[in-house]
C-alpha cells in the first residue's frame, strides 16, 4: 500500500501520519510497515533540540497506525474505524533519530466483536526499538465515542 491508499483506510492526515508505505499484508494476520525518519519532522524541533529523538509517544502512535490498518483490512472490520484503546507493556529499548528507517511488525492476537488486540514491534536496522501490545476498539466511521 502507497500513502494514498493508506491515508482512504485511516483518517490521519498531515501532520500526524507516519506510515509511509505497507510492505507487507496479511488482513487479520499481519503486517510490516515503513517510517521513514527525517529531520525535517516537526516534532524534532523541540525534542532535544541539538539532539533529535523521536519522541516515544510518537513511535507508538507510529505502530498504532499500521495495527489500524491491519485491523481495518480484517474483513469483520472493514468501512470501520480503529480507535487506539489500551497500551500495555511497552518497552523503549533505543533512541530513533533522523535518517532511521523504522520497520513496524505487527500481529495480529485476538479479535472479539468490536475489539481488536495486536503485538507490535518498532525495529531500526533490525533491532527492536520499541514492543507493546495495543487494544483498539473498532466502531463504525460516524459513531460518536
Amino acid at each position: 500500500m502507497d500513502a494514498q491508499e493508506i491515508m482512504a483506510l485511516i483518517p490521519n492526515r498531515y501532520p500526524i501520519i507516519y506510515i509511509d508505505y505497507v510492505d507487507e499484508l496479511n488482513p487479520g494476520k499481519r503486517i510490516v510497515a515503513t517510517k521513514n525518519v527525517t529531520i525535517n519532522e516537526s516534532f524534532f524541533e523541540g525534542h532535544f533540540p541539538g539532539n533529535p529523538v523521536m519522541p516515544g509517544a510518537l513511535i507508538i502512535e507510529t505502530l498504532a497506525q499500521a495495527a489500524s490498518i491491519l485491523i481495518l483490512k480484517s474483513p469483520e472490520f472493514m468501512g470501520k474505524t480503529a480507535y487506539l484503546g489500551a497500551v500495555k507493556n511497552a518497552k523503549f529499548r533505543q533512541m530513533v533519530k533522523p535518517g532511521d528507517v523504522l520497520k513496524l511488525e505487527i500481529t495480529m492476537e485476538k479479535v472479539k466483536a468490536n475489539m481488536g488486540i495486536v503485538e507490535t514491534a518498532a525495529l531500526v536496522e533490525g533491532k527492536k526499538v520499541c514492543t507493546a501490545q495495543l487494544m483498539f476498539i473498532v466502531e463504525n466511521r460516524d459513531a460518536k465515542i
